[in-house]
C-alpha cells in the first residue's frame, strides 16, 4: 500500500510538472519591460513570450500579437520554441507509461514488463524536467548579459518574467517526481511469490503410529503374512520330491 501511495505521488508531481510546463510555454511573461513617461498615464509594459509579444497601457488594456513567421526569429528563441515542445512530448509520454507501469493499474499483469514502463516513464519525466530546466536557465542567462551589457540601450533591456519563474517550478515538480517514481518503481515479481508461500497450506504427514497400523492392518488382514505363504509352498515342495 506504501508503495502504491509513493508511486502516486510521484505520478501527482510529474503531472503537476506537466501542467505547468504548458502554462509557462504559452505565457508571453519571459521577458518583461516596463517604461514610465512623464505621468502615470504614459506607463506601459512590454512583454515578449515563445509565442507572442504583448503590450499593456496603464488603462489595463493588453495588445498581444503572434510572431508572424518562425523563420525570421532569433535563433535562441527557436531553440526555446523546440526544447519546451520536447519538453511537452516527453511529458505525455511519461505519464501514458507510468500510468501503465504503477501498481494501482491492471493494464499489464507481468511484473518484468510492469516495472520496466514504470522505469522509462520515471526516466521521460526526468528528460522533460531537465529540458524545460535548460530552456529557461538559458532564457535567464541571456536576460542577465543584456541588462549588464552597457552598450545596449535601455529600450532594449528586458527584466526576467513570470513565466520563466514558472518555468523553474515546473521543472523541479517534474525532476522530484521522475525521482521518486524510480525509486519506488517496486519488483511485483519478487513480492508475488513470496505473499503466496506465506499463505500456503503446510504439508500434511500422517503421525508415525497409523502407518505401522495400517501395515499391520494389510499383513494381517488375509489371515498369514507374506513369509507364511512362501514357506508353506517351500514345504509343498519337498513333499512332492
Amino acid at each position: 500500500m506504501a508503495l502504491m501511495a509513493l508511486q502516486l505521488l510521484g505520478f501527482l508531481l510529474g503531472m503537476l510538472g506537466f501542467f505547468g510546463t504548458v502554462i509557462a510555454m504559452v505565457m508571453p511573461q519571459w521577458r518583461c519591460a516596463d517604461y514610465v513617461g512623464p505621468n502615470i498615464i504614459t506607463a506601459m509594459a512590454y512583454m515578449k513570450g515563445l509565442w507572442m509579444e504583448c503590450v499593456w497601457n496603464s488603462a489595463g488594456v493588453y495588445q498581444c500579437e503572434t510572431h508572424r513567421s518562425s523563420l525570421g526569429l532569433p535563433k535562441d528563441l527557436q531553440a526555446a520554441r523546440g526544447l519546451m515542445v520536447m519538453s511537452c512530448l516527453s511529458s505525455i509520454l511519461a505519464i501514458t507509461l507510468a500510468a501503465t507501469g504503477m501498481e494501482c493499474t491492471r493494464c499489464v499483469h507481468r511484473a518484468p514488463a510492469k516495472r520496466a514502463l514504470a522505469i522509462a516513464g520515471a526516466s521521460c519525466f526526468a528528460i522533460a524536467g531537465l529540458l524545460c530546466l535548460v530552456t529557461v536557465s538559458w532564457t535567464t542567462s541571456e536576460v542577465m548579459q543584456n541588462l549588464s551589457n552597457p552598450l545596449l540601450p535601455d529600450a532594449l533591456k528586458f527584466e526576467v518574467g513570470q513565466a520563466v519563474y514558472v518555468g523553474f517550478v515546473s521543472a523541479s515538480l517534474s525532476l522530484t517526481g521522475g525521482a521518486v517514481f524510480c525509486l519506488f518503481c517496486g519488483d511485483s515479481k519478487k513480492n508475488i511469490p513470496q505473499s503466496h508461500n506465506a499463505f500456503q497450506a503446510p504439508n500434511y504427514h500422517p503421525p508415525a503410529e497409523w502407518n505401522h497400523a495400517l501395515s499391520h492392518y494389510s499383513t494381517s488382514s488375509s489371515g498369514y503374512r507374506l513369509s507364511d505363504y512362501v514357506n508353506s509352498s517351500k514345504k509343498k515342495e519337498t513333499r512332492g520330491f
